[in-house]
């Protein structure tokens, strides 16, 4: 349906008022009435990278005999019950776990580095590159693979790329083993020499995605009015919505509930943690909820919504800072996130981090499920997305870096066949995998990444 001017509403269109902006999502109208279909050149793949630290349990001798994280099988009939990745059998369509690579560059190559992966693995991660060792501002690592394609695919878009964690960092000074915190605080790097900041606050996403408040004064005004970023739209949105179909008018209406319901959950996290009650994580912002659990699905809700926007293509996501003593009930262990991972091959405490690892995944399908909900033309942005999930580290209980946990989820626009497990030959670097995948989110000129020897076939 064409809007009443007879002409496509721009995909990008912005509804403002008073310092709010708030991107469309994708209508009918914004179709042209001659097309039959958009093509994939004007629509790339969206990119979402995600790290988890402190490798698998499957990665040692025990846990590969149990398969705690890769299945026994490859091909398309594998079983996913017995690991960490049961939770992605109802998603298996959309996904493709990649079993046995080595990330060599977060390795030590000198005695001097030796016992620093924790501060050297992060950095190695989407970067593939090895981090120079230092506390100053010299740092050196590589250029990022969600870098790399936002560079070439992001410029499009408000926001090029949005960095991401759930646990604080501190980019100042040096951690430990004679490596600077920033190896350690972010996954993503603008260039060798350019590690990107991580937002860790709900509330600061929220802001960047929809304009809310145009200046620190202004939120800070509106939150304390306790307004929406709707409210200053109000007449935009019934402007809009008079020349818009029926569909469009549904659309439209789910998308405002969805920003506001995001609203008032940031709200709700708010009121809670500036109440005055005992918090778990004391010197967190008040916009950061002390559940996990919480924070990562608002997190991916915050996501799927800047897709549903076209705010911005590109995702990092870390999950996690090396060395972390969280703990997550929700996995039904008490035990803290880094003691667990050095299990000392008892196999009773290779199952814990393996129960551990199993919790951490099966947030996962819960944002895939969220992106199959929202329908852009014939497809689900799950349809048009890809997700990286890995570490750097393989067995954590000797902080080594082979055999590292790794699965590609989405329909990355027809790119991906899926529903497959594939098992890498010994030494294969991960780095291939991260080529081919660059390739196939059409950076096809690179023929090198970080330490690769080549490509990785990603078919049956």
């Amino acid at each position: 349906m064409n809007y009443l001017t007879g002409k496509s509403l721009p995909r990008r269109t912005f509804l403002r008022g008073a310092g709010a902006t708030v991107a469309l999502p994708f209508l009918e109208a914004m179709v042209p009435a001659s097309a039959v279909a958009r093509p994939t050149a004007s629509d790339p793949t969206r990119l979402v990278a995600i790290e988890i630290v402190h490798g698998a349990a499957g990665s040692n001798k025990y846990g590969r005999e149990q398969n705690l994280w890769s299945p026994a099988e490859t091909g398309t009939e594998f079983d996913l019950s017995k690991g960490a990745l049961a939770s992605l059998e109802s998603v298996r369509d959309y996904v493709t776990v990649v079993s046995d690579c080595d990330v060599e560059p977060a390795e030590a190559r000198t005695a001097r580095e030796i016992g620093g992966d924790h501060f050297r693995s992060s950095a190695a991660f989407l970067t593939q590159s090895y981090p120079k060792q230092t506390e100053s501002s010299d740092v050196y690592a590589g250029t990022s693979l969600d870098q790399l394609y936002a560079q070439r695919f992001g410029q499009e878009t408000p926001i090029p790329s949005m960095q991401l964690c759930i646990e604080t960092v501190d980019q100042a000074g040096g951690c430990a083993y004679g490596y600077a915190c920033v190896y350690t605080d972010t996954i993503s790097w603008a260039s060798p020499t350019e590690p990107l900041p991580m937002t860790r606050d709900p509330r600061i996403v929220f802001d960047q995605l929809f304009g809310a408040g145009g200046t620190p004064e202004g939120r800070v005004a509106r939150q304390q009015a306790r307004q929406s970023v709707l409210d200053f739209i109000s007449s935009e949105v019934r402007s809009l919505t008079r020349a818009l179909d029926p569909e469009d008018v549904r659309r439209m209406d789910r998308y405002m509930t969805d920003i506001r319901e995001m609203e008032r959950r940031i709200e709700r996290i708010v009121e809670r943690n500036t109440s005055g009650e005992l918090r778990e994580l004391p010197d967190a912002p008040p916009g950061v909820p002390d559940s996990f659990d919480e924070h990562v699905k608002i997190m991916f809700d915050l996501q799927a919504l800047a897709f549903q926007s076209d705010m911005t293509r590109v995702f990092s996501f870390k999950l996690g800072r090396d060395a972390s003593s969280r703990v997550y009930p929700e996995s039904g262990e008490s035990t803290a996130f880094h003691p667990a991972s050095h299990h000392g091959n008892s196999e009773e405490r290779v199952e814990i981090l393996g129960r551990i690892n199993r919790y951490h995944v099966s947030l996962v399908p819960y944002f895939m499920e969220r992106l199959a909900s929202i329908q852009e033309e014939d497809r689900s942005l799950l349809d048009k997305t890809m997700i990286l999930y890995g570490s750097p580290m393989g067995d954590p209980n000797i902080h080594n870096h082979k055999r590292v946990p790794f699965f590609v989820a989405g329909g990355a626009n027809g790119a991906l066949e899926n529903n497959l497990h594939l098992r890498a030959d010994a030494g294969t670097p991960l780095a291939n995998v991260m080529l081919t995948l660059l390739h196939k989110l059409g950076v096809e000129d690179l023929d090198r990444f970080g330490n690769s020897t080549g490509t990785f076939s990603l078919s049956a």
